[in-house]
């Protein structure tokens, strides 16, 4: 059930840092949610989730459409996958930007470039248009420790309303296993998005 409130596209976009599952399962509970997803993903990306998680992406928009439609069992047309350099796709321009977009996971590269307004990828151009749409644009990192020049880029987009949500799990919720571990952070990006979930109990209400 979606509430309201929520955005009813969203802009999903993985890069090569650490923490494909954290991605994957925000994929997962947007299409379950019956939530239209663009999703975006870099080279290093799809090295990373064969590392992570034994997940081969396909290179090839079409092929990464059925590949996920079939992995998840979902409609055809909730995911649209655009390839790194389809500039003509809707997430490219400003008269048709989505509500919302999480890069997740999120290098310090590309973190840096959006910083930087750099426009060398669609995902960077994506990020740039949530920014000057004053759309919400959420970044995920996942990266230790931070350097200062990290911190600065974080800063400055901080400033321009960006939503800085690194993969911090917390453990008051007691998780018994990664995935615990994994849907609370994802738990966090959709509290920040207004989608509605029961992944973990809040804090002060009790656990089923």
């Amino acid at each position: 059930m979606i509430d309201k409130g929520t955005p009813r596209t969203i802009t999903l976009a993985f890069t090569g840092a650490s923490g494909m599952p954290y991605g994957i399962r925000l994929l997962e509970l947007l299409l379950a949610q019956d939530i239209r997803v663009y999703l975006l993903y870099s080279q290093v990306a799809q090295i990373v989730a064969q590392q992570e998680m034994q997940l081969a992406l396909p290179s090839r928009s079409q092929d990464a459409e059925r590949f996920f439609n079939d992995y998840f069992s979902v409609s055809k047309d909730l995911l649209k996958v655009f390839g790194r350099e389809e500039w003509f796709a809707p997430v490219a321009s400003g008269s048709n930007p989505a509500d919302a977009m999480v890069v997740c996971p999120c290098t310090m590269g590309t973190l840096s470039a959006v910083a930087s307004g750099l426009n060398q990828n669609l995902i960077e151009r994506a990020a740039d248009v949530m920014i000057k749409e004053n759309r919400k644009l959420i970044l995920v990192p996942r990266e230790m420790p931070f350097s200062a020049i990290h911190l600065e880029n974080m800063l400055r987009l901080a400033r321009c309303g960006v939503t800085i949500l690194p993969a911090n799990p917390g453990f008051y919720h007691h998780p018994k296993n990664i995935q615990d571990i994994v849907d609370f952070v994802v738990a966090r990006i959709l509290d920040h998005l207004g989608v509605e979930h029961s992944l973990i109990p809040r804090w002060g209400e009790e656990s089923n």
